[in-house]
């Protein structure tokens, strides 16, 4: 008996009316991402172990899908990986073709990463990434044009979201004030749980991973703080400037403060529509984040963040190239598909790409059809001539699965007086048409 086939756990595959959607998804994001002037590049899907490892963290390294060795160096060490993300792959290629960029350099890259994480609703080991990255600049106009992609490209996917925006110099100055600032990545790990599985399990696990009761006392000071933004920088100000329990003053998280007021300026001043809020709880688990933070969720459906990225300064310089700041941000394709595909929002229409279906009554009729069909083509309309001669109703069913507005049936009686028939499939009116009028034949069907 043959096996049953399947696909690995996590993966999926998308049918035509799938890719339509998708593409519609990616179509919208590379607009938008063209109209701020950004240029798409693509990295290999394979990246050596020695460009990922360390890039991610403990959790993120664990998360490596590892390629096996073949031929002489099977015994070996795997040697290669696919990408986790597509943020360190630009920092290496950054690196490697430094002398043929012109900085600040703005990219965009619309490709698959992969995880091996445990499957579940949202999260897939295949996914697609769209990000946006300006690297060679420190201008928190670029922290703001990433702002406004997401603004318009949730505008123009009809979907409402809720923009969060933290400074990983927050957090730091946050482990500091803490007394604890050798711990920083131990805090931002736990406090990154905080919606997942809630305060109490987040401070049992910064107890386990060493702080006091006091540190986390203060650090739970600071994710209970609510108001405007305004009110919560300065709330947090004072804290940094010694007025925590610990007396602690942190010169580093006052400066996160500083570019967190600079950004929301620059939101206010350019009429972002979308809602934009500090949330001084996100952390964003990667550990390259040195700035500014992002995360977007949508606020009319269960799943997780759609969005996600952030300022890091180091990143190239692991690769050789210091000081090199850089930021951008990841548009999650496949969430962002269960978002549209959950609430109704793809337009309708969008698996068709035939426009007019030629009937096949016969092959003399066929025959005199193509020369049509081919001016109709070069025109900018999709049609398909059905293959087989074969009865009517079969090539009705055909038209309605594939969602085809516009059928045309004609035969030697059509043919004898060199015209054609149309009928609009939605609509019912029908038309006849001189086979030489292209231009009215056109006007009906688009």
């Amino acid at each position: 008996m043959a096996q049953k086939p399947s696909i690995p756990k996590g993966t999926r595959d998308f049918s035509q009316q799938e890719m339509a959607q998708r593409n519609y998804i990616f179509s919208t994001i590379r607009s938008v991402f063209d109209t701020f002037g950004y240029s798409q590049l693509e990295t290999p899907a394979m990246e050596n172990l020695s460009t990922l490892l360390g890039k991610y963290g403990d959790e993120g390294d664990k998360l490596l899908f590892r390629i096996q060795n073949s031929g002489e160096k099977a015994e070996l060490p795997p040697e290669k990986g696919l990408r986790y993300d597509l943020t360190v792959p630009f920092a290496r290629f950054v690196v490697q073709h430094q002398n043929e960029i012109s900085f600040p350099f703005k990219r965009y890259q619309i490709q698959p990463v992969w995880r091996a994480d445990r499957p579940q609703k949202g999260r897939y080991r295949e996914f697609y990434q769209c990000d946006v990255d300006v690297i060679g600049s420190k201008s928190q106009l670029c922290e703001l044009e990433l702002v406004q992609m997401v603004d318009r490209v949730f505008s123009l996917l009809d979907v409402n979201v809720l923009l969060k925006i933290n400074n990983r110099k927050v957090l730091t100055g946050l482990a500091e004030i803490a007394g604890f600032p050798e711990k920083v990545v131990d805090i931002t790990v736990a406090i990154d749980k905080l919606d997942k599985i809630g305060l109490d399990a987040v401070k049992e696990e910064m107890a386990e991973r060493g702080l006091t009761p006091e540190a986390i006392a203060v650090i739970e000071q600071i994710l209970a703080l609510s108001g405007s933004t305004a009110e919560k920088i300065a709330a947090m100000r004072g804290l940094m400037q010694g007025g925590s329990a610990s007396g602690l003053v942190s010169e580093t998280g006052l400066k996160g403060l500083d570019e967190l007021e600079e950004l929301f300026s620059f939101i206010a001043a350019a009429g972002i529509r979308t809602e934009v809020e500090i949330d001084l709880s996100l952390a964003r688990g990667l550990n390259y984040y040195t700035g500014a933070i992002f995360e977007v969720k949508a606020k009319d459906f269960p799943i997780g963040s759609i969005c996600g990225g952030g300022r890091y300064d180091n990143l190239t310089g692991i690769f050789g190239l210091p000081d090199m700041s850089g930021v951008g941000i990841s548009f999650g394709a496949d969430r962002i598909y269960d978002v549209l595909q959950g609430l109704g929002k793809f337009p309708e229409g969008l698996g068709s790409t035939t426009r007019l279906l030629f009937a096949n009554m016969d092959a003399e009729t066929v025959a005199w059809l193509l020369p049509l069909v081919t001016k109709l083509r070069q025109g900018g309309i999709s049609c398909e001539i059905y293959p087989d001669t074969t009865k009517l109703k079969k090539q009705f069913d055909y038209a309605d699965r594939k969602q085809i507005p516009f059928l045309s049936i004609n035969g030697s009686t059509e043919a004898a007086a060199g015209q054609i028939n149309i009928k609009n499939l939605s609509s019912g009116e029908q038309k006849a048409f001189a086979v030489n009028d292209i231009e009215a034949i056109l006007a009906f069907i688009r």
